[in-house]
């Protein structure tokens, strides 16, 4: 009687500690979906370390997840005109940079991270348009020019690239972006075809 009494005590104590640890894991599983759902519902400026949480969207098409980012971004705008505040500082933190700095290149480049594309990620606007990625002349002509393209504006004074935005669409022989650091905010605008400068393919 005593072994059978040890015996039922001992595959007692085996059925409990697995249906504590099946418990366990059920509630952990929980918790991590709560997690992921909370984290699909948050701020699109969230950021683990120095690196921006990436691809909290869902589909597959990448050049619409680039310009979904950017488009949630309109309206952000300096804190005092310094190329300053949380959101714009974000940005900038994204390239390893801090605030004081123009921003234009740096928000290009936060959109693509957070659709999940480790580049571009430059703050200096005329590295986004090596020769290898730019667009021909023909190819413009074309209208081969996409969404989630970079376009960019080109200083006679600086000698230079010194603005870069996204496009959002090409209407005949204007675009419409989605930039960063024009008048001092996230906004979308109407540019024609023959204020730009060039044109950048950082998807194909």
């Amino acid at each position: 009687m005593a072994t059978m009494h040890y015996l039922f005590f001992g595959i007692l104590s085996v059925a409990v500690l697995f249906l504590g640890r099946a418990g366990t894991a059920a509630v952990r599983e929980q918790k991590l979906s709560g997690s992921y759902a909370a984290l699909q519902s948050t701020d699109p400026l969230v950021e683990c370390g120095d690196a921006v949480a990436v691809n909290c969207y869902l589909g597959s098409d990448l050049r619409k997840r680039v310009i979904d980012s950017a488009l949630q971004e309109i309206g952000v705008q300096e804190a005092t005109g310094n190329n300053d505040g949380s959101r714009v500082e974000a940005y900038l933190r994204y390239v390893g940079l801090g605030k004081g700095y123009a921003w234009c290149a740096a928000f290009v480049s936060w959109c693509y991270g957070r659709a999940g594309r480790p580049l571009p990620r430059n703050a200096w606007s005329p590295a986004l348009f090596p020769m290898a990625s730019r667009y021909t002349t023909a190819e413009i002509a074309k209208g081969s020019i996409r969404q989630a393209d970079l376009f960019a504006i080109y200083s006679s004074s600086l000698r230079r690239i010194n603005h870069v935005g996204l496009v959002r669409q090409q209407k005949g022989n204007w675009i419409v972006t989605v930039e960063g650091n024009s008048a001092n905010r996230v906004l979308s605008k109407r540019r024609p075809l023959a204020t730009i400068y060039a044109f950048s393919n950082w998807l194909d």
